[in-house]
């Protein structure tokens, strides 16, 4: 079984609070780190829950408000002081080079790494970042500003070889990589033994959906269906339907619709106004409609 887990930095909104920090939120997949959205303080987050700065892979920011990259200086002026010398690519709307691009310029030949900017589509789903274990795709929500979700996805494992099953057919090493990923094994003599024989199936695919800022929008419904896990904005209470839908926000009932609708098997509230000092009622809202609920809170982490 490998780790997926997801760790909660930041789950406030636009105005700041002693309660919670601005959006932001790591993603260790088989301990490689993925960091999704930069708000400010985000990297003082990771040094009070103990993240691994250092260990920091790229990072995706959902859309250009303050309160998702105010962060990002900061971060990188660490990473930099650290001596990273990898690259980090940063996945984002093209126009956050008027904060990239000068921020380069003044660390100059301080700055140890390259940064670079991976443009977002906000018009429809692409995968944009894919390696033999993990696939990470985004798709468009519905905010002011372009805005997009992701989805990060551990891909299913090869299926599992039965020992015994070697040691029977005589099977050569040389066939052992085919036969986990589906091949049947033919014997010299001919005769072919099944894949569904020799093995059994690999761990499942797990699958995190990510969505803030958004408009209620069940739009986004086939982007995120069946994951395993659901993080989405409950800026407000349904008491404040008129404001969330002036805002482009949503409220934890909606929130929770679009959990029921998507059939996700867990949903995590978050993004929560400043004019909240107690959330309880914001999860009673979202659990009459979608029992498997709970509520985002800094340090809090959620495995799949």
């Amino acid at each position: 079984m490998t780790k997926f887990e997801v760790t909660i930095l930041g789950c406030g909104s636009a105005m700041p609070t002693t309660l919670h920090n601005p959006p932001s939120q790591l993603v260790d997949i088989n301990n490689k780190l993925f960091m999704i959205d930069c708000g400010e303080g985000t990297q003082l987050q990771m040094r009070r829950f103990k993240t691994r700065i250092g260990k920091l892979h790229s990072v995706f920011i959902s859309h250009l408000h303050g309160d998702h990259i105010f962060g990002l200086p900061g971060l990188i002026s660490t990473l930099s002081l650290l001596g990273r010398k990898n690259d980090l690519n940063i996945y984002a709307h093209k126009e956050i080079d008027f904060l990239i691009a000068p921020l380069a310029a003044y660390m100059g030949r301080h700055l140890t790494f390259k940064v670079n900017i991976i443009p977002l589509n906000p018009y429809k789903e692409e995968v944009i970042f894919e390696s033999r274990s993990i696939k990470i795709s985004s798709f468009p929500l519905n905010h002011r500003i372009d805005t997009n979700g992701f989805i990060f996805e551990e891909k299913e494992s090869p299926r599992h070889i039965i020992r015994e099953m070697i040691e029977f057919h005589q099977i050569p090493f040389t066939h052992i990589y085919d036969i986990k990923n589906g091949a049947d094994f033919v014997k010299p003599d001919g005769e072919v033994i099944k894949n569904d024989i020799l093995t059994y199936s690999g761990n499942p695919a797990k699958r995190y959906a990510y969505c803030s800022d958004t408009a209620y929008a069940p739009e986004i419904i086939p982007y995120i269906a069946n994951v395993d896990l659901l993080y989405h904005e409950a800026t407000f209470a349904e008491s404040e339907l008129l404001r969330a839908k002036e805002t482009y926000h949503s409220t934890a009932r909606q929130a929770a619709e679009i959990a029921k609708e998507a059939n996700v098997k867990k949903l995590v509230i978050g993004h929560y106004s400043s004019r909240y000092n107690e959330l309880g009622f914001l999860l009673k809202e979202a659990i009459t409609v979608f029992p498997e609920t709970e509520l985002a809170n800094e340090g809090k982490i959620f495995e799949l």
